[in-house]
Order: structure tokens, then C-alpha cells, then sequence
């Protein structure tokens, strides 16, 4: 079981990012000019404001009037400054992004392209479950931490048993798994990402984490789950619970492992995630089993981290495959990865049917009653994305998973402030220091998202790709949206530009190929 958990995601690591080209400061004194601020807390928007940052930290939030009275110039904070103009923006924290996996060969050749579009669609920290392989993840960890390359905050999490210095040694017991974590501690990594291991090596695991201050998060997958579900796991320390794996086996009220058809094959993708979809029918919402579970979880401190847009797809395929930023963002690798094929994880819709789409909706909805359930009793849920896979793509995903909270029942500012402060209060949980990001306040690091159009009112007027809307005053439509400016340890970055740079990137690849549009189906002879 371990060692299926020491193979890499994917079958080769990106190519390292370049030394980095992009961005301006950190300045001496930054000033963000007239915003509204959103800061994270879920707090009411509030403004104007001047935002006075200072190298990598937020000095002064400065309220500098009333909506639509003129500016109290004798309130703002005075200079000499660089200024960013940000009267009709809205401004709030760096969006954290607690599931991820970095680009990879042969589907997104270049870590840039992650780097880039997480960046500009706000995302300024995410949390690698791994990255990649684990020399690969500690070297870009620590460039992009030092702000070497064009990069969010990373937090490297590592798979137990892997690391080259370890040698290949199996994870099979308690002393294995406890031993394994203390050498990860010493070469530097932040978290574990675990599965559904044996009961002993997960005790190990969780207890050493606890004692050496690591954080850990699971996918606790089919293959074990009968022995080590989310309640399991929980009651030995987990921290986070990733994806949806191990909670509805929590709670079944008449079974007690998934009643798989006779034929199914777990290596069979469509079976696979066809069929864990029909364990909606298997709970009852609200049940005394479903309440006993919850209290679980909130007693030991558990985050949920749905990752609710990776699985998408599963309900409305099309909706997905003919998203509106595939054809100018998503590289033709990607698409190829994505594309139905019995190999590559994710591909998996070999024969795609309405009882499958309607089986994941009806998935769904149970999902998100527990979610908001737990949100309700003061749990913490934290929106994240695990891209590239699914027709999932780096940063738009991001914005996407946003809207599927506020469809869970979230308020737009519960959803910011789970996928800001609440995720930074994750990242640190294990550690025991104050967050440093997720909130704008003074004393904080300058991790900041410039947008100028609502969220609260449309989180759709985020994504890269832009929002449509008619002008009543020309007639016409308007793509209007996306994020101006991320500012990442107080560098500003133009989101923009990072979107034209990964644009030329897909053209490149479209160009030595052939090709002006990605490949899609044709219909068989004769019919």
C-alpha cells in the first residue's frame, strides 16, 4: 500500500520555472489608492481606502471618505510612494489554494504556466500535495519563497516514504512511518499528505507530525478506506480531509464499505469515479450517524478541503470541456491529457452517460448540505482545487471553485474568508504561530488581489477569461473583469500580462503542431 503512495503524480517533473522576469518592488512605500476593501475576516466591504504597504507588509489601512462624496485628500496617508489607482477597485487578500499539483510532463511542460495562472487569477500561496517529486518540490518551495521565480507562497506537503535520501525504504509499520516523518522534518518539508493507510502506520504518521509541528492532509482512497475512513482518521490526529474520500463512509446507514457492482475494477477509471458517486444514496442528511460524524470532526479540529471543481466535469461534461478559457489558456498538452483515454488519470469518460451526470448531481447536493452543515456549526471548509486533470485548469479552477461554494450555500464573503483566512489558519494549525497572510490588516504581509469589478455582486467578473455583459448604453456585449493587479510579498504583479504570457505560451505549441484550434472528436462514418 505505501509504496503505491511513493510514485510521483505524474510521470516527470516540470521544467523549473525561470529566474524571475516579472513584477515590480517590493517598494519602500506602496500606497493603493481609494479601494474598497474586503478584508478577509468576513467583515462588510468597506470604502475608499488607502492601503499603505511597506517592503512586504501592510503599515496603514486609511479610511479617506464616503462613497460618492469626493476623496478627503487631508486624511490619505502622503508619500513618497509608488501609487496604484485603485478608486472603483476592490481590493482583498491573496487567495490560498490548499490542494495542488505542479504542472508536470508531458501534459504542462513548464512550471511557469501554473505559476502564472495561479498568480494571475489571485491565488498567492498554494499548498503542494506534492508539488512533484520531492527534491523537485523543496528546490521550487525555496525559490519561490525567496521571490526567485514568478511563483505563489508554496507549502510542500510529501507523500510518506518518498525522498531520494530516504531509499526507497517501505513504509510498513508505526516505527517505518514515524521515522520516515522525522527525516522529512529535517530536509525541510511543511506538511504530509497521506492516504488511507494502515491503522499503526497512520497513528505513526499523525502522532510524529503532532510532535515536530507538521501539518497533514488525506486522501483517503478506496483502496484502504474500509480500514482508515475520515472518522478514523480524525480521532488520530488528521488535519485536513481532502477531497470527499473516507466522508461519506463515515457515515452509511446500512452498510459499511461501498456495495460495488460485481464487475467493477477499481484500475477502471469510469468505474471508478462513476460509481463513488452513487454513495449520495447511502446517507441520510442530518441522521443521527451524520451528526455523530460532524461532531467528530469539529472536535478534533478537522479542515475540510472539498476541492468541490475538480469533479465537475462529472455533472455536466460539456459544460466543462467547452469552458471559455480553454482555447486561448489551456495548452494543447493539457487538452491531450485531458482527452478520453484509459491511461491518464482523470480521463476517464469513455463512455459518459446521463445516469453519470445525474448520479454526480445528486452527489453534489448531498456534499454541499454536509459542507454548509459543518460551516454552520463553526468548522472549517477552505476552497481549493487540485488542477490539471478533469478539464481542470491551473487558476481558473480557483475562481470556479468560489462560485460551487456560494452554490453550497456559502455568502460571497464566508466563501473569501474560507479561502483566505481560514486557509492560512490551516496552513498553521500544526505549527501554533499567528497567520501572517488571509486577512488586509496592518502588521500582515502584503499578499493582496486588485480587481475591478465586484466579487461579492459576481464572482465570475475574476476569471481571467473575463465576464460578458450587455453595455444598455451602446447595445453591445462586454467582456469585462479579471484581476488588475496580485501583489505577492509586496510585488506587484500584472495579471494581465502573466495571462498574455501563458496566451503565447499555448500559441507556441498550437503553432509547432499545426494547429489554430484544439483537436476536438469527429463523428463516425455514416452516422
Amino acid at each position: 500500500m505505501v509504496a503505491a503512495w511513493a510514485l510521483p503524480l505524474v510521470a516527470q517533473d516540470a521544467n523549473p520555472a525561470p529566474n524571475r522576469r516579472e513584477g515590480e518592488g517590493p517598494f519602500d512605500k506602496l500606497i493603493i489608492r481609494g479601494a474598497t476593501l474586503i478584508d478577509g475576516t468576513g467583515g462588510p466591504p468597506r470604502g475608499p481606502v488607502d492601503i499603505v504597504v511597506e517592503k512586504n507588509k501592510i503599515t496603514q489601512i486609511q479610511d479617506v471618505g464616503f462613497p460618492n462624496l469626493p476623496i478627503d485628500q487631508a486624511r490619505r496617508p502622503k508619500g513618497p510612494a509608488r501609487e496604484i489607482q485603485a478608486e472603483g477597485m476592490y481590493v482583498m487578500p491573496g487567495l490560498i489554494d490548499l490542494h495542488v499539483h505542479t504542472c508536470g510532463k508531458p501534459k504542462a511542460p513548464d512550471a511557469e504556466y501554473c505559476y502564472k495562472l495561479w498568480l494571475a487569477h489571485g491565488v498567492t500561496t498554494v499548498r503542494g500535495v506534492p508539488f512533484g517529486g520531492f527534491e523537485w518540490s523543496a528546490s521550487e518551495t525555496k525559490r519561490a519563497n525567496a521571490n526567485e521565480i514568478t511563483a505563489p507562497r508554496m507549502i510542500n506537503c510529501q507523500r510518506p516514504g518518498t525522498g531520494a535520501g530516504w531509499g526507497r525504504k517501505p513504509i510498513l509499520t508505526e516505527e517505518d512511518a514515524r521515522a520516515w516523518t522525522r527525516w522529512a522534518k529535517e530536509q525541510g518539508i511543511d506538511c504530509l499528505k497521506v492516504g488511507s493507510h494502515d491503522p499503526a502506520v497512520m497513528k505513526g504518521l499523525m502522532e510524529e507530525a503532532k510532535k515536530l509541528g507538521l501539518g497533514s492532509t488525506a486522501h483517503l482512497a478506496q483502496t484502504g478506506v474500509g480500514n482508515m475512513n475520515a472518522s478514523d482518521a480524525a480521532k488520530l490526529g488528521l488535519g485536513a480531509v481532502t477531497h470527499f474520500y473516507g466522508i461519506f463512509e463515515s457515515m452509511y446507514e446500512n452498510n459499511d464499505i461501498q456495495p460495488y457492482p460485481e464487475n467493477y475494477n477499481y484500475n477502471d477509471e469510469q468505474w471508478r469515479f462513476g460509481q463513488v458517486a452513487r454513495q449520495w444514496s447511502l446517507v441520510k442528511p442530518q441522521s443521527e450517524k451524520w451528526n455523530a460524524f460532524l461532531k467528530v470532526l469539529k472536535d478534533n479540529n478537522v479542515t475540510l478541503d472539498p476541492t468541490m471543481t475538480t469533479y465537475m466535469s462529472g455533472r455536466d461534461l460539456m459544460k466543462r470541456r467547452n469552458a471559455d478559457w480553454h482555447e486561448k489558456y489551456t495548452l494543447p498538452t493539457l487538452w491531450d491529457f485531458y482527452t478520453p483515454n484509459r491511461e491518464n488519470h482523470g480521463a476517464y469518460f469513455f463512455n459518459w452517460t446521463t445516469w453519470d451526470e445525474v448520479a454526480w448531481r445528486k452527489f453534489y447536493q448531498v456534499w454541499m448540505e454536509f459542507i454548509q452543515d459543518y460551516k454552520n456549526m463553526g468548522g472549517r471548509v477552505t476552497p481549493s482545487t487540485d488542477a490539471g486533470f478533469i478539464y481542470n485548469t491551473y487558476g481558473f479552477s480557483y475562481i470556479e471553485e468560489m462560485e460551487i461554494f456560494q452554490e453550497a450555500g456559502y455568502h460571497p464573503l464566508e466563501v473569501i474568508r474560507a479561502g483566505t483566512q481560514h486557509a492560512a489558519e490551516e496552513i498553521n494549525k500544526a505549527n501554533g504561530k499567528p497567520i501572517e497572510t488571509g486577512i488586509v490588516r496592518a502588521g500582515m504581509l502584503a499578499d493582496l488581489v486588485i480587481a475591478p469589478e465586484n466579487p461579492i455582486a459576481n464572482f465570475k467578473t475574476l476569471y481571467g477569461s473575463g465576464f460578458e455583459r450587455l453595455n444598455d448604453k451602446t447595445g453591445k456585449v462586454e467582456r469585462v473583469g479579471g484581476v488588475r493587479w496580485t501583489i505577492k510579498d509586496g510585488i506587484v504583479y500584472d495579471a494581465k500580462k502573466l495571462l498574455a504570457d501563458v496566451a503565447a505560451m499555448v500559441e507556441k505549441q498550437k503553432k509547432d503542431r499545426g494547429i489554430t484550434r484544439l483537436p476536438v472528436s469527429t463523428f463516425v462514418p455514416n452516422q
